[in-house]
């Protein structure tokens, strides 16, 4: 039958893997540093995956293909997790960008001995960070604080991870940089789906730190939750400016 289907070019495509958490059916996959379409029959045809290819290498074309099936994409989604369940027990990873796998992870402990100053013990809890490639749904966002860090941040303010990282999920970007509107699309998303229970912004004193403030509250509006919301900023000298 002829139908809309996704076609992934892979001269465009950089094998970053953000359209792979994208894709709710699992039917795109990372293979030789590309992403691939794994079976006609996983797609829909709809496109969510459009907006999260950063190198514009996905489109929907129409073309001969086998029907979309549920019962095969469901079949699918579970063979992927029990996959997924068996690589995090031995270490390991299947598909997607090692680099941009979903972990979580306790706290490190702080080190040290006799009269050697102990090392202040990371606070991180998950990974990645970058809100480009967080996936919405990752576990480690359920039921959690949420700290929104514009990422010079961590280098203006010493005590960040002990005085804001310290038990809360977070996402890092730079408004100036990268695309302000897929941030509030991507924060929108991740509001809806996960059941996040504060949220607060971390940006710097500069006007451009403005964006991505301005990006989470308009995803807030958009996602229709009322979750309590906090602005901090922090100054370029490092310290936590007044409102």
């Amino acid at each position: 039958m002829i139908r809309k289907i996704v076609q992934i070019d892979r001269e465009k495509c950089n094998g970053c893997g953000l359209c792979v958490p994208a894709c709710a059916e699992g039917a795109i996959r990372i293979i030789d540093g590309k992403a691939v379409l794994s079976a006609d029959n996983l797609c829909d045809g709809l496109g969510a995956c459009l907006g999260d290819c950063p190198q514009h290498a996905i489109a929907i074309i129409e073309r001969e293909a086998e029907e979309f099936d549920e019962a095969a994409v469901e079949k699918h989604l579970k063979k992927a997790v029990e996959k997924q369940a068996i690589a995090q027990t031995h270490g390991g990873h299947h598909g997607g960008c090692p680099g941009s796998r979903a972990m979580s992870f306790a706290p490190s402990p702080a080190k040290g001995s006799g009269d050697t100053v102990e090392r202040a013990p990371s606070q991180l809890r998950q990974w990645p960070v970058q809100l480009n490639l967080v996936p919405t749904t990752a576990p480690y966002f359920q039921d959690a604080d949420l700290l929104i860090t514009a990422d010079c941040v961590p280098f203006a303010y010493a005590e960040y991870h002990r005085d804001f990282l310290a038990g809360k999920a977070v996402v890092v970007g730079c408004p100036k940089l990268d695309d302000n509107q897929h941030y509030r699309d991507k924060l929108t998303e991740l509001f809806t789906m996960s059941a996040i229970r504060s949220i607060t912004v971390l940006r710097m004193e500069v006007p451009c730190c403005g964006g991505i403030v301005m990006a989470a509250r308009q995803a807030l509006a958009a996602s229709g939750k009322d979750i309590p919301f906090k602005e901090v900023t922090i100054g370029i000298r490092g310290q936590v400016l007044e409102p």
